[in-house]
C-alpha cells in the first residue's frame, strides 16, 4: 500500500504506560504530523443488551473489538483520506452518535491492550512497541485510574481485574510481545527507548521524502 504515512503501534498491559510513551512522541512532533488513536474508541457498540449485563462484559477479549473498522479506518488514513472515528461512552459502555473528524497524518500511532495481537494491524505497522510493566505496578495504576476517571468501585475494579483483565492479559496481551519490534520496560522513564524510537521514526520519515 503506498502511503506517506508511518503507523506505530504500542501495545502492552492495562497500566503498562503506554499513553505515557504515546504522549512523550507527540511532544517531539509538530502537532500537526502526529496522532494517537485509542485501540479504546473502536469497542464494540453493546447498547442492544441490559446496562447490568455490560457491567459484566469482557472488555478485555480480542472480540470486544471492532477491529473490522478499526482496521478499514487506519487503511484510509494511510491512503490519505479523513476518516470518522467512534467516540465512546465508558459510563454506558456504548458508542455515541458524535464522532472525531481524524484527517491524514505524517505519523500514526495507535495504543491499546490488543494493537499488537491482530495480524491485520500488525501488517500495517512500521514500528510494533511492546511495553513491558510489572504486574503489581499496572494493578495499581489500574485502580487509581478507574477510581478516579471512571468512577469505579475498589470492590468492582479488583473483581474485574480477576476476572477478565487477568486471564486476558495472560492468553491474549502477553503473547502479543513477541511480535514487537521493540519491548521497553519501565515506561516513558526509558530515555534510552524514547529515543531510539525517535530514531527510527526519522529515518522512516527521511526515506520517505528521498523516495
Amino acid at each position: 500500500m503506498s502511503s506517506t504515512s508511518i503507523l506505530i503501534g504500542i501495545a502492552g498491559g492495562t497500566g503498562s504506560g503506554k499513553t505515557s510513551i504515546a504522549n512523550k512522541l507527540l511532544e517531539e512532533y509538530d502537532k500537526g504530523d502526529i496522532i494517537v488513536i485509542e485501540q479504546d474508541a473502536y469497542y464494540r457498540d453493546i447498547s442492544n443488551i441490559s446496562i447490568d449485563d455490560r457491567h459484566l462484559h469482557n472488555f478485555d477479549h480480542p472480540d470486544a473489538i471492532d477491529i473490522e473498522l478499526f482496521n478499514q479506518q487506519l487503511i484510509s488514513l494511510l491512503k490519505g483520506q479523513i476518516v470518522e472515528i467512534p467516540i465512546y461512552d465508558f459510563s454506558t459502555h456504548s458508542r455515541l452518535k458524535d464522532t472525531k473528524t481524524v484527517n491524514p497524518h505524517r505519523v500514526i500511532i495507535v495504543e491499546g491492550i490488543l494493537t499488537l495481537h491482530y495480524y491485520s494491524l500488525r501488517e500495517l505497522m512500521d514500528i510494533k512497541i511492546f511495553v513491558d510493566t510489572p504486574d503489581d505496578i499496572r494493578f495499581i495504576r489500574r485502580i487509581s485510574r478507574d477510581i478516579e476517571n471512571r468512577n469505579r468501585t475498589v470492590e468492582s475494579v479488583i473483581e474485574q481485574y480477576l476476572k477478565t483483565v487477568r486471564p486476558m492479559h495472560q492468553q491474549f496481551v502477553e503473547p502479543s510481545k513477541y511480535f514487537a519490534d521493540i519491548i521497553i520496560p519501565e515506561g516513558s522513564k526509558n530515555k534510552v527507548a524514547i529515543d531510539l524510537i525517535r530514531t527510527k521514526i526519522n529515518s522512516i520519515l527521511s526515506n520517505q521524502i528521498d523516495q
